[in-house]
């Protein structure tokens, strides 16, 4: 069964966000999981990996709606 993610909830943002709110929203966990600063770490990797979802989901307006 596949789970889908609440975006918004993974970045922490509310619905209405701008493009900065976005990226700014994204920046903060994606150095805080990168696998470089977590190395062996594949539970910071499978994080990094959803907030890189998110995040290339919600900055196209088209993916998003």
């Amino acid at each position: 069964m596949v789970t889908k993610l609440d975006y918004y909830a993974v970045l922490d943002v509310t619905r209405p966000v701008s493009a900065d709110g976005l990226k700014q929203a994204y920046r903060k966990p994606a150095m805080q999981y990168h696998p470089e600063r977590n190395p062996g770490d594949e539970a910071a990797e499978a994080k990094f990996k959803a907030v890189n979802e998110a995040y290339d989901m919600l900055k196209d307006d088209q993916k998003r709606a």
